[in-house]
């Protein structure tokens, strides 16, 4: 019996365990709110606050696809810098990118992402404009991984949580322009 038992509570922690995480890591003392927006006929995902100098971990479902964008507390909510994800795409992979295409001139909001185990490859720019982040919608910047967890900062500099700012296209890594990531073209070696 004990070991039904024990065994229906491993079953129980292992289902309510999110399928991807993104973490938000604010590097300044600037509260935020991370908002949301879902591709058509993917489930919508709350705001939600971050904290200046602090982390928060937001659960994200399996297979969601859309973006993400953070306001400073006290200003008015208008799409800036924007991440990107598609979670568990074909293959498992998880793409991801940082795109100033809607406000190049937010500096403030959001600045990087990577996978969280891994590190690399790395999307968007401490200090930008950068050669890493989407700045035309033909740009080829868009970063894949096979990890689910991803950690994406926010305002201040990189340097203060010790990341360095990263080539993310060393020699065969591979980026993807947005066709391949919908499933109509090939990855682009740089």
């Amino acid at each position: 019996m004990k070991f039904i038992t024990l065994a229906l509570t491993l079953a129980a922690a292992a289902l309510g365990r999110a399928d991807n995480t993104i973490t938000f890591v604010s590097q300044d003392s600037v509260d935020r709110t991370v908002h949301f927006t879902a591709n058509p006929g993917m489930p919508d995902i709350k705001a939600v606050e971050v904290s200046g100098k602090k982390n928060a971990t937001v659960d994200i479902p399996h297979g969601w696809i859309g973006n993400f964008f953070s306001i400073s507390k006290g200003s008015p909510v208008v799409p800036g810098m924007l991440g990107e994800v598609a979670f568990n795409s074909w293959g498992g992979i998880t793409f991801f990118d940082v795109s100033a295409i809607v406000d190049p001139n937010d500096h403030v909001g959001v600045k990087q992402m990577w996978p969280a185990t891994e590190r690399k490859p790395a999307s968007g720019c401490d200090l930008f404009p950068c050669a890493f982040a989407y700045y035309l919608p033909d740009d080829i910047q868009t970063q894949a991984t096979k990890e689910t967890d991803l950690i994406c900062t926010l305002g201040g500099d990189s340097a203060s949580i010790g990341v360095d700012q990263r080539d993310v296209h060393e020699d065969g890594v591979a980026v993807f322009a947005r066709e391949f990531v919908l499933g109509r073209g090939l990855p682009v070696k740089i």
